[in-house]
């Protein structure tokens, strides 16, 4: 064995076997599995990284008296996760409250990751927090999940900057045991870059919030034009596009899209359902370039005015858009 694996595996966490023991009988010819050596364990950016995680859990759930002790213990069976995820996106997942048996805690977290996979859509790598790892207590795959769930609803909490640990890969190939060591990234080099910036939305509210009300007049008539040829009209733009069916059509009316029924609810019957609907929208519209400031899905479903805006300003925008001399947009004419 050549010296460099050796002195790898000499520094596996305690109580992983070596080479012929039952690292052999875990790990199938072809398997792999990561592991945390002492040292890495013991950084203090990745133990300020939980520390941060940990006291933003029990801060959120403190309503609902949940206390988080590790986060390698406390969150493999999905019910911290469960109401950590509802309380976050203010939607309701339809999960077994309480899951005593191991087969039940599996089925639970599928829901949750399921769940959280939507939420977050492609912006995420989520190959690094599975079903598998999570349930198995992997930290690392814990804290990836984690990292991504807080940079999607609290992008102002302050992260641990360029966390970055060693990690040491085991290989089971027809040789025997082959091993590898790695950085594995947790943090970025700054969490603020990667925050989007204000638009003009956000300035608006902020600085003008007696104009929303004409903002809204104007898009609303947009809509309506457009929604008029289907029957349908719309009185609160806060509320009537929460669950995606209007968005949808009016997507489908504007961009020339054929939505087969199959591919949304027409009549939501969940938040679950809304959320699908309001993903896919955001989808159609993402693949058309016309966000160009990031959406939240769950914001929609929330029926946040400002979120709302955004999706049917870039509309608005694209298909019939009129200003005045102040910069203002108007109601489209006929």
């Amino acid at each position: 064995m050549e010296p460099e694996p050796l002195y790898n595996l000499l520094q596996l966490p305690k109580g992983v076997a070596l080479p012929g023991e039952e690292v052999e009988e875990e790990l199938p010819q072809g398997g792999k599995k990561k592991y945390l050596p002492p040292a890495s364990r013991k950084d203090p950016k990745f133990l300020e990284l939980q520390k941060v995680l940990t006291e933003w859990i029990n801060a959120t759930l403190l309503p609902e008296h949940i206390v988080v002790r590790s986060l390698e213990e406390d969150m493999f069976d999905g019910l911290v996760l469960h109401h950590l995820f509802q309380t976050l996106s203010g939607l309701k997942l339809e999960a077994e409250e309480i899951a005593l048996t191991t087969a039940s805690q599996r089925r639970k977290l599928e829901v949750v990751l399921g769940a959280v996979r939507q939420s977050l859509g492609a912006e995420e790598p989520q190959d690094v927090w599975s079903v598998d790892a999570i349930f198995n207590k992997d930290l690392l795959a814990t804290l990836h999940l984690l990292v991504a769930l807080a940079r999607r609803f609290q992008p102002d909490l302050a992260l641990p900057p360029d966390v970055r640990v060693e990690v040491i890969t085991i290989e089971s190939t027809k040789g025997g045991l082959r091993s590898e060591k790695s950085l594995e990234q947790l943090t970025t080099s700054s969490m603020d870059k990667d925050q989007a910036p204000g638009d003009v939305f956000d300035e608006l509210f902020k600085l003008a919030p007696e104009k929303v009300g004409t903002v809204k007049e104007a898009i609303m008539s947009f809509v309506n034009q457009k929604l008029e040829r289907l029957g349908l009209s719309v009185q609160d733009l806060d509320t009537q596009f929460a669950d995606g069916v209007i968005l949808l059509l009016l997507i489908g009316q504007l961009e020339g899209f054929f939505l087969h029924l199959k591919e949304f609810h027409l009549t939501p019957r969940s938040p679950a359902e809304m959320l699908h609907n309001v993903t896919l929208a955001l989808t159609l519209l993402k693949d058309e370039g016309l966000l160009s400031h990031p959406v939240s899905p769950e914001d929609i479903v929330n029926k946040d005015a400002k979120s709302t805006l955004r999706v049917l300003y870039s509309l608005f925008c694209k298909h019939k858009l009129k200003v005045d001399k102040d910069g203002r947009p108007q109601a489209p004419t006929n």
